[in-house]
């Protein structure tokens, strides 16, 4: 597959790419959540640049993929410049996201190549992925699924459910990836119920954990691959620590940004900085 890499500067310059597509998209379409979108930006880049997630452009109509489940649909937008990199549509799509005709929503959306399951309500995701993960066992697939989830979503009790779950019955493919960018919906998780440390928790569940610096592109593919080639009877999850609206100054102090759109001034004055660095 095309675009692969594997150099620090190679995936970084990639990911800073990201970012400013994904502030792009949001000046065009202002009701996504930028903040929580930006949180994830590297993760994603990771996955897709860093081969470490097996796809195919064909998406659904391919069999030799691992299953991406976005569980934090509402601040994943960034996936939509990845994927119109990487052929699974045309760019072109990306200047009408959120315009009528377009199939690119302020979530992502099963219509969307390369988009596996439609997540709006949080604490679905995770659940989602344990059944997955049982078909493909009883298929004998050796793929993979990896499942996106915020911080915040944790306090849905679906997700321990899942938790559980996957625990219990020893779902070895599933790996999760925690977006830990602190905040919530409307304030700093630490304010709401404070649930750290992860780790511990999840370990207690059967689950091997890894905490890893969540805008280190580098360190994340590393981590995430390792991960993939584990070999040992349990499910794995990476709790990423990043940042809330990740490379937009005024979002990443806020304990608002979930909810929070930048002006058309703003997104001009990032854009523009950006492309003279």
């Amino acid at each position: 597959m095309k675009r692969i890499l594997k150099s620090k500067k190679s995936l970084k310059d990639k990911a800073d790419w990201v970012r400013r597509e994904t502030i792009r998209i949001h000046g065009i379409a202002p009701q996504t959540r930028v903040a929580s979108s930006l949180s994830c930006v590297e993760i994603l880049t990771a996955l897709y640049y860093g081969k470490v997630l097996s796809f195919d452009k064909r998406g659904k109509k391919s069999a030799k993929r691992d299953r991406l489940v976005l569980s934090k649909g509402h601040g994943a937008v960034s996936i939509y410049p990845i994927l119109a990199d990487l052929g699974f549509f045309n760019p072109r799509e990306l200047r009408r996201v959120c315009q009528a005709g377009s199939f690119l929503g302020s979530i992502p959306d099963t219509l969307i190549p390369g988009i596996e399951t439609t997540n709006g309500s949080l604490g679905h995701g995770l659940g989602v992925s344990c059944g997955i993960s049982i078909a493909l066992r009883l298929a004998k697939d050796r793929h993979k699924v990896f499942a996106l989830i915020g911080d915040g979503e944790l306090y849905e009790g679906s997700v321990w459910e899942a938790v559980m779950f996957a625990g219990h019955h020893k779902l070895s493919n599933i790996i999760a990836i925690v977006d830990n960018n602190g905040i919530s919906m409307l304030d700093y998780c630490r304010r709401i119920i404070d649930l750290r440390p992860y780790e511990q928790k999840f370990r207690a569940f059967g689950w091997k954990a890894e905490t890893v610096d969540g805008h280190d592109v580098l360190a994340l593919r590393q981590c995430l691959a390792r991960l993939k080639s584990d070999k040992t009877r349990y499910p794995k999850v990476v709790i990423a620590k990043t940042v809330k609206g990740k490379g937009v100054p005024s979002l990443e102090s806020d304990a608002l940004c979930h909810i929070k759109s930048l002006s058309n001034n703003e997104v001009s004055d990032l854009l523009k900085g950006a492309d003279e660095e």
